[in-house]
């Protein structure tokens, strides 16, 4: 049995018991916004992120709470827990009056943070929005510049730096600030489920448990609102189209008992040859082009169109990287490098085993070579399929007879976009020229989420918007990653904006 705070404890889980009866602390500002009335709107979203959010903000990127596939021993730890309860307890204050809220924990899986919060009179029987996002952060890795680094965070002008703050912890901030605005408010939203998962950093891997233990909690959303996407600039609401699926693989090389003398290399292969050699099997390394016809898929003409309508209006900034000087894209076509990087697969070695440090490496031909395969898919490619292709390319006839081992850690799927409902798409982009200015934009995004694939599935019927924060320069997984705050505060305007107009569509259709 286990007992956190004020808490019912059963078999499956965490169950926080939450007083509703009585109206939440409120701050000192003035509620009486009208969204007819942009200016108001914004700037109650601004208050409330300065005032409300940013100092529990703060605190969430000082929390090394890293995904379990890269922390094993997170349980033991405690920095999820921590990073749970410190979202739990903020929730607690700032949602809206009548919400239920559940820190969620099955036996040996990350916590899931569960909000319910009751649709506005007229719209409790409207079919429920789920809101997604997550609070388990990548590792830490090198690079940060001076005055940086990952657990400390650092404001510089519009810039919020420090791990885990734009991909995801800005999410359930977002989610629970546009609510509660809007019932402060008295804009009409229907019912919402917030869900913050902590696994989705290692593939989601906890989280199909909870969709199954959590169904009937979550019901047949009529929309889905990701909040761990990214976005082409960040001068108007970008709504993704497409997400890329993902192989993880660990192939291992092995050719000695022990390591030898490298007088021995000529006679014996090297484990790094034989793996060049494996992995030639898969990519073209000239032009990187992946061999197998399983990982292929067509580009839909209509995101081919898309595409280019997004290079026309950002030129050069639509794909954009920190090259350093000398170095090219693989294609000078602006069009190309977006296509290649959301609706082509693509091969990266993202970690080696098995060699010592440069200052430490001696004349010795090495026993083994590992290495870590993260393959991106394209959008409508089966991942299983896939799968058991890279499988059965790496392990059949292993060059010398080395021992072969490939573990398949996850394959996960991409998504292609339905198309929108009308209402949809009028309200993205009236929320967006509210909140930025312009017009809402599409694009594809070469990362992968993949709850929105596997919910895709589950309700093919509900409607989608999947965006986010993540824009130039921005660095999720990498050094000096910032989440922008503007950007930040203007996507909680329009999630806000775009519930409202999902209960006027929905109650009057």
């Amino acid at each position: 049995m286990i007992t956190v705070g004020a808490t019912r404890v059963g078999s499956t889980g965490i169950f926080p018991v939450v007083d509703r009866t009585s109206t939440p602390k409120r701050d000192d500002l003035d509620v009486a916004v009208n969204l007819e009335d942009a200016n108001v709107w914004d700037r109650r979203i601004a208050q409330f992120w300065d005032s409300n959010v940013m100092p529990t903000l703060l605190e969430y990127i000082r929390i090394p709470n890293v995904s379990p596939a890269y922390a094993p021993d997170w349980a033991e730890t405690g920095h999820m827990a921590a990073a749970a309860g410190l979202l739990r307890d903020w929730c607690e204050e700032m949602l809206p009056p009548g919400s239920d809220l559940e820190l969620v924990q099955l036996p040996g899986l990350t916590p899931v943070l569960l909000a319910a919060v009751p649709g506005t009179p007229g719209c409790e029987n409207l079919g429920p929005t789920l809101l997604y996002g997550h609070m388990d952060k990548q590792p830490e890795m090198t690079g940060w510049r001076e005055g940086l680094g990952p657990w400390e965070p650092v404001i510089e002008g519009d810039r919020l730096y420090g791990r885990g703050g734009a991909d995801d912890g800005y999410s359930t901030f977002s989610a629970v600030a546009a609510l509660r605005l809007l019932g402060e408010a008295g804009v009409p939203h229907p019912p919402c489920i917030i869900l913050i998962e902590a696994s989705e950093e290692s593939g989601s891997s906890h989280l199909p448990r909870y969709i199954e233990h959590l169904g009937a909690r979550i019901g047949a959303p009529a929309l889905v609102v990701a909040l761990d996407s990214g976005c082409a600039d960040y001068e108007r609401l970008w709504v993704t189209t497409s997400l890329r699926g993902l192989i993880q693989v660990d192939l291992k090389v092995s050719m000695l008992e022990v390591g030898i003398h490298s007088g021995a290399s000529g006679a014996v292969p090297s484990t790094f040859r034989i793996l060049r050699r494996l992995l030639d099997r898969i990519e073209d390394a000239e032009t990187g082009e992946i061999r197998l016809p399983e990982l292929q898929a067509e580009v839909p003409a209509e995101r081919r169109e898309q595409i280019e309508a997004l290079c026309a209006e950002l030129g050069p900034m639509a794909s954009r990287y920190p090259l350093i000087p000398g170095a090219r894209p693989a294609s000078d076509d602006p069009v190309e490098r977006i296509i290649a990087s959301t609706w082509r697969p693509a091969l990266s070695v993202t970690g080696l085993g098995g060699a010592p440090p440069l200052a430490a490496a001696g004349n010795v031909l090495r026993p083994f070579t590992a290495a870590k395969l993260s393959i991106r898919l394209p959008p409508t490619t089966d991942a299983a399929v896939a799968a058991t292709a890279v499988r059965r390319a790496l392990e059949s006839d292993p060059p010398y007879g080395a021992r072969v081992e490939v573990r398949v850690e996850g394959a996960e799927d991409g998504w292609n976009a339905p198309t929108e409902p009308a209402w949809l798409s009028e309200a993205l982009d009236s929320a967006s020229l509210s909140a930025f200015g312009r017009r809402s934009g599409r694009e594809g995004t070469g990362g992968s989420i993949p709850f929105v694939g596997s919910l895709a599935r589950r309700f093919p019927h509900a409607a989608f918007l999947v965006t986010g924060v993540l824009g130039p320069g921005a660095n999720a997984h990498g050094p000096n990653e910032f989440l922008h705050l503007p950007t930040a505060r203007r996507v909680t305007a329009c999630v806000g904006a775009v519930l409202a107009a999902q209960a006027s569509a929905l109650s009057s259709g």
